[in-house]
This record gives C-alpha cells, structure tokens and sequence, in this order.
C-alpha cells in the first residue's frame, strides 16, 4: 500500500508521518518512511538544490525537470522494490506536490506535469493521499519558529520565503485535487495540536478495509 502526506510549509507531515508509521509497526506491518524531495542518495542531492535559498533564480521549468529527476530515481530504486516487497510505504510528499507548487502556484501547464508522470512513472499514484490542511499564515508561522529553533534546517527555506499569495495558491491547489479525486484524498485539520491531528488520522485509518485486502501485503514475523 502507498500512502502519501501532503500539505503546505508547517502542516506537520514530518511529525505525522512518523506517527503513522509507528501505528502500523505496531500492528504487525512493514513500513518505509521516504520523502520528496529526497529519499535517495541522489535525491538528497537534488534536494539541496531545489530548497536552497540561495536558488531563488531557479526557473519554474528546471525546477519541475529536478524534480522529475529526483521522482525518476525514488521510484525506480526505493518506491517499487519496497511496494514489491509487501511494505507500506509512506511518502512526505509526492505528484500532488508537483501538480500544485509546480502547476497551479507557479503557472506551468497542469497536462504537461500529468503527461510527463504518465509518460515516464507509468501514472503510479499512491492508494490513499492525506492532506494535511490549514491557513498559510499558521502553516509559516509554524515553519519560521521551527527554522528559527533549529528543529529544521535552514539550508531548506527557498519555499517558505515564498510570499503568502503563492501559499494560498498551493492550499487551493490541494483543494481543487481533492475535488477532482475524492475517493484518494482524506482531508485532516492540521491547525490543531499535534496529538489532536494524530488521533484524527488513526480514527480515519482504522476504517480502511483495504489495509486487510490489499494484494501482497505481508505482516513482519
């Protein structure tokens, strides 16, 4: 099973994601914790370029062609074999990220991202998406006291020096995805507390059936 995080700068996917995945070790599955950018040693690389904010000259073309790159080696090295493998995979961001910061925030063409996913990952979409959503302004708030506190690196601000307009065109973004696939999407109030947000997301996971059909899918001895 494939399950992404997504949600705008503060929204809590890194914290939430760990919870998950403990919630399912703790019942026996098997679980990888990956992120995009990211999760490869070659995206790790890729990483440091697109959230640098010394990039801030990066244009909108190159910046969906790196992270195409960095998808292009997550899939094929890390995302497939663990799937293939009977594991849960859990993804801090993933194609919805690039639809809405790439597409409706920084204006490129929508069906060119959609064709180019098609074309080169074969349209692998995750079976369910949790979008973790809340106002712009208390998702940077959020962000800046953790870039200020340390508990995040502040190497990684290229986004989060975005102004709030381009925030709000990323919420709705996410918003108009879950519009047009509902049956993927689960939306969870991140403008509350962390155990709040938590116990939201194990109350909606524990109805999900599919978690006991799903094909392949091997507990850990």
């Amino acid at each position: 099973m494939f399950i992404t995080l997504e949600g705008i700068e503060g929204s809590g996917k890194t914290t939430q994601i760990r919870h998950l995945k403990t919630y399912f070790e703790s019942r026996g599955y098997r679980c990888l914790v990956t992120r995009e950018p990211g999760g490869t040693v070659i995206g790790e690389k890729i990483r440091s370029i697109v959230l640098n904010p010394q990039n801030r000259d990066l244009v909108p073309p190159a910046e969906l062609l790196l992270y195409m790159a960095d998808r292009a080696q997550h899939i094929h090295s890390l995302i497939q074999p663990a799937l293939a493998g009977g594991r849960i995979v859990l993804c801090d961001r993933y194609f919805d990220a690039t639809l809405v910061y790439q597409g409706f925030a920084r204006g490129l063409d929508i069906r060119l991202i959609e064709n180019l996913h098609a074309l080169l990952f074969d349209n692998l979409k995750p079976n369910v998406t949790l979008l973790l959503d809340l106002s712009p302004r208390i998702g940077l708030a959020r962000a800046w006291k953790q870039l200020d506190d340390g508990s995040r690196a502040g190497g990684e601000s290229r986004f989060e020096e975005e102004a709030v307009a381009f925030h709000e065109k990323v919420r709705s973004g996410y918003l108009e995805l879950v519009r047009l696939e509902p049956e993927r999407f689960r939306i969870i109030d991140a403008s509350r507390d962390e155990q709040q947000v938590k116990t939201e997301i194990e109350k909606e996971i524990s109805g999900w059936e599919v978690l006991n059909a799903e094909v392949g899918m091997r507990k850990s001895e």
